[in-house]
């Protein structure tokens, strides 16, 4: 599937894709060795995309099998394989892989949870295809108990900066609950940036501790924080099942 390059470079885990534009503009990136412009688009697993000379898209070149990991992602761990500013990365989680893989997806340095790693670009751009519409399900924490009425709001969708939010699934967890702050699972089906945070921020009622604990049908399971194992041929069929052949 062909994609612009600055998307399939950052969805790598490689750099942002700001940074993807920057060397772009310098001339460093190639595309079968044709330099790239923007609004160059490729194949991941098609075309050579190459930095100063350097492969990216490694699978292409040699015969790998393609690996699929759920992971636990701590708090105060970035997205990414690497940080400029040298905080603790995704990278120091798989030393012991012989293969690189990389995230499908984000969460952000505060939250945690489950996070899909792999080395499947093709499988990648189809979980983070907006036309999906993936469930992914969060146990949340917010200060206050928030009244249903404002709940409602979220539930029908609201209006953020970035314009009105797809309606969500809200579910009370008493048992865990206080009379200083509600725990909550919220199923949303789109990936805005910090997005749940911004949600329960509008009704006043911020985020304490945001879990993701399932993508579609794949749950995080009993995996505690920094652990990760390969995905199952049955989670992954069922998964492919489920939400990547209906399109």
């Amino acid at each position: 599937m062909n994609e612009r390059i600055q998307k399939i470079i950052s969805s790598l885990g490689i750099m942002s894709r700001r940074k993807v534009e920057s060397l772009i503009a310098e001339g460093r990136i190639t595309v079968n060795g044709t330099v790239a412009v923007l609004g160059t688009k490729a194949d991941v697993n098609v075309d050579y995309i190459k930095l100063d000379g350097k492969l990216l898209n490694k699978t292409k070149e040699r015969n790998i099998p393609n690996i699929y990991i759920k992971f636990y992602k701590p708090i105060e761990v970035v997205t990414t394989l690497d940080d400029p500013e040298e905080r603790t990365s995704l990278a120091m989680f798989f030393k012991g892989l012989h293969e690189r893989v990389y995230p499908v997806g984000r969460l952000d340095y505060l939250s945690e949870g489950l996070l899909l790693m792999t080395n499947d670009g093709n499988f990648a751009n189809k979980v983070l295809h907006p036309s999906q519409e993936i469930p992914k399900v969060y146990r949340v924490k917010v200060k206050g108990i928030p009244e249903e009425k404002d709940l409602d709001k979220l539930r029908h969708g609201i209006r953020l900066e970035d314009g009105k939010t797809a309606p969500a699934d809200i579910q009370r967890l008493p048992s865990a609950s206080t009379t200083l702050n509600t725990w909550l699972d919220v199923t949303i089906h789109e990936g805005r940036k910090r997005q749940i945070r911004r949600m329960f921020t509008r009704i006043n009622h911020p985020v304490s501790r945001l879990k993701r604990i399932s993508i579609g049908s794949i749950n995080l399971g009993a995996l505690r924080p920094g652990q990760w194992q390969h995905l199952e041929a049955y989670e992954l069929n069922k998964f492919y099942r489920d939400y990547l052949r209906k399109r």
